[in-house]
């Protein structure tokens, strides 16, 4: 059993190894995940790939507590991150009375927050009231609508200048990490180097301190959307679809159940 990640040694690893992070959002996936990732994600990019919605907007706090439960008790030896959903965080007080639901009510070990420098504020408070917190920095899902959708980031140099602030805000409020989305490669190493977190990037280039991936993206499995960040290890709907067909097929043909599946 690997020994299980703390925020010590998450920030220690800057440097010295990358960081592994993906999404689960029950105990089935995040036990299979467990041997290989540092740190699980319970990302509300389940609103989209679990739930079958078009974004991640409408996830309720209600719906990460409970998949943040279920992932805890699957992967008792990894280091939970909980999303903090859309609207759970408008200002320190409702984030902090949210991010205390969550945990009182899960093992998770912090919550991850979008936002750089207009977020700072409310990071500090959660740090300085005992919430560990991971930062997401760069293109924010929970933003999509009022950006007019998902843009990359780092284009211009407002925009590297503007990021390199959201970066030192971060953590300069407390956080021990951040993920860093949709970030133009060189504008995401040149972020990693300026400040002394790991900063986990998804489309963010190699030259980061690790990287992160939705799981139903990396095996396959979903379908309606595949990024150009996102490698496919697997092609996991179609193991499914003829794993799902072979039973099928055997049902009707009376080949299943046979003997040794027979009380």
């Amino acid at each position: 059993m690997t020994k299980k990640m703390t925020i010590s040694s998450i920030k220690k690893s800057k440097g010295v190894k990358p960081l592994v992070m993906i999404t689960a959002y029950d105990a089935l996936f995040a036990k299979l995940m467990e041997s290989s990732a540092d740190m699980i994600l319970v990302g509300d990019s389940l609103n989209m790939s679990f739930a079958g919605k078009d974004d991640t907007l409408s996830a309720t706090l209600e719906q990460m507590i409970y998949h943040t439960k279920a992932v805890c008790n699957g992967a008792k030896n990894s280091f939970v991150v909980c999303d903090m959903p859309f609207g759970t965080y408008t200002d320190k007080d409702k984030a902090l009375e949210n991010s205390i639901k969550v945990f009182q009510q899960t093992s998770a070990d912090c919550v991850k927050i979008e936002g750089g420098e207009d977020k700072a504020t409310i990071v500090k408070y959660l740090t300085s009231n005992g919430i560990a917190v991971c930062g997401h920095i760069g293109l924010l899902p929970q933003a999509f609508r009022s950006e007019g959708g998902y843009k990359i980031k780092g284009k211009s140099d407002n925009e590297r200048e503007q990021l390199i602030k959201d970066a030192k805000a971060i953590e300069d409020a407390g956080a021990f990490c951040m993920v860093i989305e949709g970030v133009k490669a060189d504008v995401a190493s040149d972020i990693a180097a300026c400040v002394g977190i790991p900063v986990i990037g998804i489309g963010a280039g190699v030259d980061v301190d690790g990287q992160v991936l939705v799981f139903s993206d990396m095996l396959g499995l979903y379908e309606e959307f595949t990024p150009k960040f996102v490698k496919k290890y697997m092609d996991g709907a179609t193991l499914v679809r003829e794993a799902v067909k072979s039973y099928a097929d055997e049902v009707q043909e009376k080949e299943f159940p046979q003997e040794i599946h027979t009380y």
